[in-house]
């Protein structure tokens, strides 16, 4: 009678086990859709390690509602109006970049500026070619270049850190012909030396905060849909305070 009962048991216990198996492993539908909207998500923003910055955007539906996109657009708008740190005459630029782009967002744009800033100036100090070729266009990459060759022939090194930014403000913005471009004012604190082949400091200053403005131009085509999945921005033009 034991043994009957122990055997009932375990034939009971092999079929919830298989039908918990069949039932975990399978995939139903909204799941099927998850991994889809993921995969595409992924696919937009480009491959994982790609050095290129995304500069954070919207999220276009982050909590399943469906939102009217001109309501998003006053909203935007409204805030483009008010935002500090931002001259009046890129005010107008702003607006004709988000009402192409309802994705953009100044407020999320300047933090990622920040960080593609920091990336950069650090990467041209320690002359790493690469990632400035991810994040730079052809004419400034280029420029860049010429400055770490010049600096690597005469066998020179730069010690930097890179202790913050103080200020980033949107100077200019305009959209021509599809291709938003919109300039930034920097103002950061560098810590920078640069030394000779036998180590001696020729330039700079190891102990000193040295507070630095640059004026950056970023650009990024937004003329199409296809484009606009695109995130990425590059640095197409730099200059200095005048």
């Amino acid at each position: 009678m034991t043994d009957l009962f122990t055997l009932i048991s375990l034939i009971v216990a092999v079929v919830v086990v298989l039908k918990l198996r069949s039932v975990l492993g399978r995939r139903t539908g909204d799941e099927e859709a998850r991994i889809e909207r993921r995969t595409a998500r992924q696919g937009a923003a480009g491959a994982p390690g790609d050095n290129v910055v995304a500069l954070p955007r919207r999220d276009a539906d982050t909590s399943g509602a469906t939102i009217a996109p001109e309501v998003n657009q006053v909203d935007v708008e409204e805030r483009i109006k008010t935002m500090p740190g931002v001259e009046a005459a890129a005010r107008s630029g702003l607006v004709e970049i988000s009402r192409l782009d309802p994705q953009f967002e100044p407020e999320t744009f300047l933090r990622g500026a920040k960080q593609a800033y920091e990336m950069i100036v650090t990467a041209f100090a320690e002359g790493n070619r690469k990632l400035l070729n991810d994040l730079l266009s052809r004419e400034v990459y280029d420029g860049f270049e010429g400055a770490i060759a010049e600096r690597e022939a005469r066998g020179e090194q730069v010690d930097q850190s890179f202790v913050g930014i103080n200020s980033a403000d949107i100077s200019e913005a305009e959209l021509k012909g599809g291709i938003a471009s919109v300039t930034v004012r920097f103002v950061s604190e560098l810590i920078s030396a640069t030394r000779d082949k036998a180590g001696a400091i020729i330039n700079g200053d190891p102990q000193r905060i040295k507070e630095v403005t640059d004026i950056w131009t970023f650009s990024r085509d937004i003329s199409t849909a296809k484009a606009r999945a695109n995130p990425n921005w590059r640095l197409i033009a730099t200059q200095s305070p005048a």
